[in-house]
Parts: C-alpha cells; sequence; structure tokens
C-alpha cells in the first residue's frame, strides 16, 4: 500500500484518509470467544480501536466506545457494533480529565453491570522536528492522555472486575525505537509498557490479566493528523514487509488477550509491527 502526501486537522476522521483504512468489515469472522463479555475501548472510535471494537462485537461482546470529539466515526463504529448483534454505548470526553476516566467507568458499569475488558488505547501524539517546539502544554496533555488515564482508568475499573477479567494496554514500537520527532509519544509508550509489566504483578493475586500490544506503523487518522505530509507518505515504507499495517491487522492479538483463551497470559507484550523487532 502507498499512500499520497497529506495532512489533516486533529484528531484526524477516517473518512479523509486516502486510502481508507481496512478496520475488518469484510473479513473479521467471529466464532464466539468474547461472548457476554462488557469491554470498554478507549479511543474506539476510529483506527485500531475500531477495528477491536468491531472484532469484539463479531466475537459477542458488548462494547464501551470512549472517545474524544470526532461523532461521525464513533456512530460508525457503534452501527459495526450494532449490526453483531451486541450492544454499543457512546462516551465522549477527554481522558486527560480525571473526571471523565472515572465517568468512563461509572458508565459502563451502569450500562453492563460490570468490566470484563478494558482496552486502554487512546492516545496523543504531535510531531516536532526539535526539543525547542514542543510546548509545555503539550508535554502535560500528551502524559495525561497516554500514561495517567491508563492509570486512572485501570485504577477505576478493578473495583468492578471479577477474577479472568482482562486489561489491555495499547503501547507501540515507539517504546522501543522512539522516532526524534514524537518524543513525548515515545516517553509515554515506554512508560505504559512498564506499567504494564508492574500491573500484571499487582493485580494477578486478583485474577485480572494485564498484558500490552506493540503495534506500529499502522495506517489510522492519527497518521495525517500529526505528521508532516512527507512523512505520510513513506510512512511504513522501512518495515521489512514494506508497508504500514492495517487497524484489521491488529485486532486478533486483542481477542486473544481478551479471551479466556489468554488465561495465563498476563504481563504479556505482543509487537504486532510488520517485521521490526521490539525487545
Amino acid at each position: 500500500m502507498t499512500q499520497p502526501p497529506q495532512q489533516q486537522t486533529h484528531p484526524g476522521t477516517e473518512a479523509a484518509m486516502d486510502p481508507l483504512a481496512d478496520h475488518g468489515q469484510d473479513t473479521y469472522r467471529g466464532s464466539g470467544r468474547l461472548e457476554g463479555k462488557a469491554t470498554v475501548i478507549t479511543g474506539g472510535d476510529s483506527g485500531i480501536g475500531r477495528a477491536v471494537a468491531l472484532a469484539f462485537a463479531r466475537e459477542g461482546a458488548d462494547v464501551l466506545i470512549a472517545y474524544l470529539e470526532e461523532h461521525e466515526d464513533a456512530r460508525a463504529t457503534a452501527q459495526l457494533v450494532e449490526d453483531a448483534g451486541r450492544t454499543a454505548v457512546l462516551v465522549s470526553g477527554d481522558v486527560a480529565e480525571p473526571e471523565h476516566c472515572q465517568q468512563i467507568v461509572d458508565r459502563a458499569v451502569d450500562a453492563f453491570g460490570r468490566i470484563d475488558v478494558l482496552v486502554n488505547n487512546a492516545a496523543y501524539q504531535m510531531a516536532r522536528q526539535s526539543l525547542a517546539e514542543i510546548p509545555d502544554w503539550e508535554w502535560d496533555h500528551t502524559l495525561a492522555t497516554n500514561l495517567s488515564a491508563t492509570f486512572r482508568l485501570t485504577r477505576a475499573s478493578v473495583p468492578h472486575m471479577a477474577p479472568g477479567s482482562s486489561i489491555i494496554n495499547t503501547t507501540s514500537i515507539q517504546e522501543d525505537q522512539p522516532t526524534p520527532m514524537l518524543l513525548p509519544y515515545a516517553a509515554t509508550k515506554a512508560a505504559i509498557t512498564n506499567l504494564t509489566a508492574n500491573l500484571a504483578q499487582l493485580l494477578g493475586p486478583e485474577g485480572i490479566r494485564v498484558n500490552s500490544v506493540a503495534p506500529g506503523p499502522i495506517w489510522t487518522p492519527l497518521i495525517p493528523a500529526t505528521m508532516p505530509s512527507e512523512a505520510v507518505e513513506s510512512f511504513g515504507d522501512n518495515t521489512p514487509l514494506g508497508r504500514p499495517g492495517q487497524p484489521a491487522e491488529v485486532a486478533p492479538p486483542y481477542v486473544l488477550l481478551a479471551s479466556d483463551e489468554g488465561s495465563y497470559l498476563s504481563g504479556s507484550h505482543i509487537a504486532v509491527t510488520g517485521g521490526k523487532p521490539v525487545f
């Protein structure tokens, strides 16, 4: 796949992408692996979050889709969930705000009575060419969105999770192979990997599994919305597979980690990087 130079206003939309991303609409076939599970996905409106929501629903899960302000994308994702015969709940707001993290959990408990799977996927990034270009607010906002929200959502969800529940954190190839122009984002992803390893040990005695998925490079609206157009054009070219991945290609590890088939997987770290090693 090749993509022409392009840029969008942050946070970007699916409809403006060229080419459109593949979320598995025409290919993903469920087999009941998540039947009846109550799931929460942050950043669930588009990109990896949409692909995971679609896969979860087709595997039998109900899905709360937490998102920032991309209402059209969120409604489209909810429709995919409902087309699979499952319940979709939409919650809009900024996970960088501590009170909104609690609101997401409260809404999930109101809708489902519990939380079986939490996917911490919402993220912010912005490309900057030099250290001097990174303003204080952007550093703080990136940490609040990517790292602090993961902590707060996890802390708020655990009281509503029974043994056998699963927490899945989205990290990135940037944790191990940081791109200088994504310094704050890469730093948060490395921290989330460490946080995941700690949580797996801390929550293991409660029977709650904690794992992470490290994607990259994946073709999502975040790319044209946060990177220079010339970087978008070459995005993914440096992988052994020679192309960026599609969101649909990232969703299956989330299904495994959410399902009872992953019952002894905790503290695991699954790389989906087109052949680029992550250690």
